[in-house]
């Protein structure tokens, strides 16, 4: 089965924060899976309807909504200390746990593949872009679930360490599973500056 793009309703969970009109055409269909099984567990898109006639998939488009990417970068051009920003980490940390509990892989943890629904001061995260994901119950996945973030994350946001630092603490408080995948992942940082030693 392939996706037809459709503007209104598939929204964001395809395009990582890039406007649907830009996307339209045809993707494979393992962008959509994973929001269908995880739907009240972890917050995503909403599937209105699978039209296997036409081979179309219909999401929800979640109206108003900004990726946390642009959300981190507003703070920080409004000159805010990186304080303010730990409630939105602790809510971050939160999610990941709760989908790594279901042995969900996004795959590609960006901030740009999160988004914040309306109202922002609210903290309400939806998770987008699942076209990587897959079903795993092994640390060592987990691990560099949150090794992507990771570097996407301090890559794309300077100095926000800390913030980072909050998100996997409570990510470790929230997970039922987290002690073995934190493990996992102070050894894939370690393989990671092993690589760039050698170039």
């Amino acid at each position: 089965m392939e996706i037809i793009m459709h503007e209104q309703a598939l929204g964001w969970l395809l395009g990582g924060g890039r406007h649907p009109r830009a996307l339209e055409g045809r993707r494979p269909a393992p962008r959509a899976p994973a929001p269908l099984g995880c739907r009240g567990r972890i917050s995503a898109p909403v599937v209105y309807f699978v039209d296997y006639v036409t081979n179309c998939i219909y999401l929800e488009d979640i109206v108003d909504s900004v990726t946390v990417r642009d959300h981190i970068a507003s703070v920080q051009q409004c000159g805010n200390d990186a304080s303010s920003l730990l409630p939105l980490a602790e809510k971050l940390g939160e999610l990941l746990a709760r989908m790594h509990d279901e042995d969900l892989i996004h795959g590609d943890l960006t901030t740009c593949n999160i988004l914040l629904r309306p109202p922002m001061e609210k903290l309400d995260l939806v998770l987008i872009d699942f076209g990587l994901s897959f079903v795993s119950g092994l640390p060592e996945d987990k691990g560099v679930d949150l090794y992507v973030l990771e570097k996407a994350f301090l890559s794309t946001h300077p100095d926000t360490e800390t913030v980072f630092e909050t998100l996997l603490k409570t990510y470790a408080a929230t997970s039922k599973k987290s002690g073995p995948v934190v493990k996992k992942l102070d050894e894939v940082r370690l393989r990671g500056r092993k690589r760039s030693m050698v170039g």
